[in-house]
This record gives C-alpha cells, structure tokens and sequence, in this order.
C-alpha cells in the first residue's frame, strides 16, 4: 500500500515530468496491493485502482473512466496508442463525453459506450481505469500526438475570448470570484464557458449550453480561454487553443509549481498565486497581459 511519503514523490515527480521516477513508484504499489482489492465495489468509483500490471497486447481491453470528466479528456490522449496494441478496446465513458472522445479515437477497433454507475460492463481480458493509461502503456505526453480534440467550432466574433470562473464542487479553492473577471470583460469581447447565468457583460449572459459537444464548439471559436482548472482547462488545451490557465498556489498534480507551462497542453501559459488565497494579484497580472494579448497581431497564437 502506498505511503503518503510514497505519495508525496509520486507528485513531485510527475510535477517535475520525471515520468520514470513516478513509473517505478506505481510499480512498486501495484506490486504491493492485495490483488482481491482491484476494482473494489465497496469503494468509490474514483478512489478504485483496476489495471493489475498484465499484458494487454492484443487482447481485448476495457477502459473504465471512473474519474472526474477533465480527467478523462486528459488521458484519452492515449486511448489511439492502446488501441494500436490491443485486439479491440472499449470505452466505458459518461454519456455526455462520448461525442468528443469518438473524435480522439476513431479507430475501427475502438468502440465508446456510456458508464452506468449502477450496471458497469462486466471485466474484460483486461481493464485499465483512463487514468492508468500512461503507467500502463509507459507514455508521456509526448508520446501522443498533439493536439488531439477537433470539433466543429461555433459562429463568434473575430477576438472572442471565453471565460470559466467555477470549478465545481470537487475543489472549491479552484474557482475564481466572477466579479474578478469584469476588468477583462472592460477590453475584451467575452463569453462565459460556465453553465449557468452570469452578472458579467458578456456575449452570453444567461451561461454557456450544459452540452459538451455545443461548450467544446464555444472554446474552439475563442481566440483564448481563460479558465480555472477545470474541464475547459482540458477541453481547451487538448484542442491545442491558447489557454489561459489560473492556478491556486498549491495545484493539482499534474501542473508545476515552478513554471508558467507544461508538457501536457503546448498552448496553455499558466498564472498562479504567489500567495495562497490571493487572486486579485492573479486577476491584475492576466488583465494587464490580457491588454497585450488583444492588441498583438498574433493574438490567435499561444503565449
């Protein structure tokens, strides 16, 4: 079972991108869990491990997506890798992510249906949760090519920046108050990428469709994203559009503490507090770089 220490390398070693170094410690946990645990029903679906270290060469796989929804969109990257190996894959997916990842792995031997909490697909020759798949298929980000989301894009104006403040429930440090993103409404032209109705003045004031397939239309019509980490963190940066991402001071595993990009999305810049709690300071650096942005003839570039 792994340690918090275990943990704590673990993190720091994929913040570093030191691949290897978090490859030999999940060994290391895999090779010390009870094999009577994997896919365990009297856990939640999230705290679950399934991959239990076989083959999976030409074998028929089965991908479970039991994490949160930009999870899955960040690890679908890999799906066309597993793919060229396996016999056959399936996908077990929520619903309403389907449509994208249908785009990302269009593969013969790929088949997408929806993950029902209630009646999952019975086990396969192999089953690997979509987090796994890096540690399984020994893969980074750069192994997968990029981007890899297309999708129609929706009709905006040229210069059209798209904004998401709200985080959801699972971390409500994430979010950003709305009222912080007034200043960048002043210069620009924007729109809101949260599902819900907004005070700011933007193009879409009562919010953005709760439709993944009409919000990932809307983020590739922008110019730039500027968002909280959050799925249209993922959504944007697997599209490869310039990205904005707005970072508590201590983030998630899979950003660095120590730089403004990363090696999973190309085209993201990121803004983090200096201090934790702080976003005034984080909101005053992006809307003065925001000034920037717009007046650049390469505003349609990356940072």
């Amino acid at each position: 079972m792994a340690t918090v220490e275990d943990g704590a390398r673990w993190v720091a070693a994929m913040r570093a991108n030191d691949h290897a170094a978090a490859w030999a410690l999940s060994d290391a946990v895999l090779k010390a869990r009870d094999p009577a645990t994997r896919d365990d029903p009297c856990l939640p679906y999230h705290l679950r491990w399934v991959w239990d270290g076989r083959a999976f060469d030409g074998r028929d796989c089965l991908v479970r997506c039991y994490h949160g929804l930009g999870d899955t969109v960040q690890f679908a990257r890999f799906l066309p890798l597993l793919a060229r190996r396996a016999a056959s894959v399936v996908v077990e997916a929520p619903a309403r992510l389907l449509g994208l990842l249908q785009r990302i792995a269009p593969a013969a031997n790929v088949r997408f249906l929806p993950f029902d909490v209630v009646h999952p697909l019975p086990p396969s020759e192999c089953d690997i949760e979509i987090t796994e798949l890096a540690f399984a298929l020994r893969a980074t980000p750069a192994d997968a090519p990029w981007p890899y989301l297309s999708t129609p894009r929706a009709i905006l104006p040229h210069g059209t920046v798209g904004l998401c403040y709200a985080a959801g429930d699972w971390d409500g440090a994430r979010g950003v108050p709305p009222a912080l993103f007034a200043p960048l409404c002043a210069c620009s032209r924007c729109i809101t990428l949260v599902p819900q109705a907004t005070g700011l003045p933007v193009l879409n004031p009562r919010g953005c469709p709760f439709d993944m397939d009409a919000t990932a239309a809307l983020v590739a019509a922008c110019d730039l994203v500027i968002t909280v980490d959050t799925l249209i963190a993922h959504l944007a940066g697997a599209m490869g559009r310039p990205t904005w991402l707005l970072l508590k001071a201590d983030p998630d595993w899979r950003w660095p503490v120590d730089s403004d990009a990363t090696p999973w999305y190309p085209s993201m810049h990121i803004h983090a507090q200096r201090t934790a709690g702080d976003w005034r300071e984080v909101m005053a650096d992006v809307a003065r770089d925001l000034g920037a942005f717009t007046l650049s003839p390469a505003a349609s570039k990356a940072p």
